[in-house]
């Protein structure tokens, strides 16, 4: 058979099945898994709402595209209205996070005529080339200039820095808590700033939630915390409870001046996608996964900051927004990840060395236990290896 053309080292871990926050190996070993999916699976796995809804959407219509009328289109756009911010009237579906940015630079670009971007150090936002464009980490970026426009890359959460977007921007795209970049956290004077001032030049302001959205962060919308109205919202990952799909949502004026054939998407806001749209909100709502991601997220975190004062050569820092964690080393993170997945342990990478934890609402005090004994474990055998 061929070979799978890999573009990231492989875990060394065959998964044969996978339920709410575990997953089993081709052995019957039980995982936690704080990985899901990069994220994608915030509302665990096999989510009785997405299952049901997907199941359901089999034995009727699996492929149109949504210029047709369905059932499903109609139950996922009431669906998104309940749960979008109140100005983001228009919305687009389609298939994954780099795919609706694209979408998002492009509506902006053309309605302001502008070439350049604007974004934060640290940012990340999708491989595919508007994406990788305005996404920070020059390991991705390299060999593939030029870009289709100019970037402004700006210090993350430097409201100073602001002043450098002018009337060149087109838009500035930032996300509230910046996942690969290390769970950093914007503030609401960094925010608000920048709304401002996208606002005084007549650029677009873009908010990023595909990793921070959809209640993961102990909100429904992360940047509503803020009380900042960005022009278009990109969300994904977890809307389908880990099926692929994403969606952009703008304004009224944005959406005042799209045109036929200006963008599409063969899969985007196919009907099962759409099922699984339905049953993510469905979840979201009756769970209450927003709140459930605030409290977790309080009693994960501050355990793991206990272990952090008992690790002060190892751990830097420990941040958290809900359920986004990064525990900050002073050591490369990589050995340290590959350890925690043979105590049981699913975690990834955010950078170099910060250990991202990913966990799914449905995470309780017995799981943070067993997480919080794996890292203390892997951390004393990090020491003493550093120690020989």
């Amino acid at each position: 058979m061929p070979a799978l053309l890999r573009f990231s080292a492989p875990r060394g871990l065959k998964v044969s099945r996978a339920e709410g926050q575990y997953v089993w190996d081709a052995s019957g070993r039980r995982y936690l898994d704080l990985h899901t999916g990069h994220g994608a699976a915030f509302l665990g796995h096999k989510n009785k709402y997405v299952v049901a809804r997907l199941r359901s959407q089999l034995e009727s219509i699996t492929c149109l595209p949504p210029i047709f009328d369905t059932d499903i289109l109609e139950m996922a756009l009431e669906s998104m209205g309940r749960i979008l911010p109140s100005h983001l009237g228009h919305l687009f579906f389609l298939n994954s996070g780099s795919e609706a940015v694209e979408l998002a630079l492009k509506l902006a670009r053309k309605r302001s005529g502008r070439r350049v971007f604007a974004s934060f150090t640290g940012a990340f936002h999708g491989r595919t080339m508007a994406a990788l464009s305005v996404t920070h980490n020059q390991r991705y970026r390299q060999g593939y200039d030029p870009f289709p426009g100019e970037t402004l890359f700006l210090p993350f959460n430097n409201v100073e820095a602001l002043r450098a977007i002018d009337e060149r921007v087109s838009a500035v795209i930032v996300e509230p808590v910046q996942g690969e970049g290390g769970i950093h956290i914007a503030t609401r004077e960094f925010m608000r700033a920048l709304e401002e001032r996208c606002r005084d030049v007549g650029a677009y302001l873009i908010v990023d939630e595909v990793q921070a959205g959809f209640g993961r962060t102990g909100r429904v919308w992360s940047h509503t915390e803020h009380g900042v109205k960005p022009d278009i919202m990109v969300a994904g990952k977890s809307i389908g409870g880990g099926f692929p799909v994403s969606v952009v949502a703008v304004s009224e004026e944005v959406a005042a001046g799209v045109e036929e054939g200006e963008h599409g998407s063969t899969h985007g806001g196919n009907p099962l996608a759409l099922a699984a749209v339905v049953g993510g909100v469905e979840a979201l709502e009756r769970e209450n996964a927003p709140e459930a991601a605030s409290r977790m997220g309080e009693i994960l975190a501050s355990q793991l900051r206990e272990v952090a004062s008992e690790f002060p050569s190892v751990v830097r820092e420990v941040r958290c927004k809900g359920l986004m964690i990064g525990v900050e080393l002073k050591v490369k993170a990589s050995p340290v990840i590959t350890a925690l997945q043979e105590a049981g342990v699913l975690a990834l990478r955010a950078g170099l060395i910060v250990v991202r934890f990913l966990p799914p609402y449905l995470i309780n005090e017995e799981d943070v236990g067993v997480s919080i004994s794996a890292l203390e474990k892997v951390l004393q055998q990090s020491v003493k290896g550093g120690a020989g």
